[in-house]
């Protein structure tokens, strides 16, 4: 039976660089992947993009009322033969969408690969990776480190290149001056920290 696996990590921990490493390595043996990434990750349009600078061209973006069983199996049909099934951004799927391909790798015998962030900038779970989390057969975490070289655990977000610690859940990166800076638990903690303190000053 295929399995669904959830590959995920901070920012720069290298998901999207791993993901077209994946692609190339099914395509070098002449087997076929299906690339999905939300649509909620406007950044590269019909592409995904790695930090590299290497991109590869996307087969579904996936909107949020989208059935992606529903899509998979009909392209299964009409094309056959696909291989694998990857997925950048997945933490940006719905609840329904992570079971629908918990279901795909189930029934359509598909493996499926996530890759994507486990928490946000404020460390609570998106939508998409709280599920995943519960129900991939195989859970997987890529690494990197914080600029102090512990292990990187967070994901710190930068307007104008100060951190701060509110504002909505999804803001793209490059998108209205907003950067992300990988960060362990006790950087983060102490940017939250110098933050309040000068937002109580």
């Amino acid at each position: 039976m295929a399995k669904l696996n959830f590959r995920y990590g901070a920012m720069n921990s290298g998901k999207t660089t791993a993901l077209i490493q994946v692609a190339h390595n099914y395509h070098e043996r002449g087997m076929q992947t299906l690339i999905i990434k939300p649509a909620m990750d406007s950044k590269g349009d019909n592409k995904i993009i790695s930090r590299l600078d290497i991109e590869r061209d996307v087969d579904i973006i996936a909107k949020k009322k989208d059935n992606l069983f529903n899509i998979i199996e009909r392209l299964q049909k009409e094309k056959k033969n696909i291989h694998c099934i990857l997925v950048d951004e997945a933490q940006f799927l719905t609840k329904e969408q992570a079971i629908q391909l918990f279901r795909t790798a189930v029934l359509l015998d598909i493996p499926v690969i996530c890759y994507g962030l486990r928490t946000d900038f404020l460390l609570k779970g998106f939508e998409g990776s709280c599920e995943l989390l519960l129900l991939a057969h195989s859970i997987e975490e890529l690494k990197t480190i914080c600029k102090c070289g512990r292990k990187a655990v967070a994901n710190g977000r930068k307007i104008n290149g100060e951190f701060v610690f509110k504002g909505h859940q999804v803001a793209i990166e490059g998108k209205e001056n907003v950067t992300y800076e990988s960060l362990c638990a006790q950087c983060y903690y102490q940017h939250l920290q110098e933050t309040e303190g000068h937002e109580n000053k």
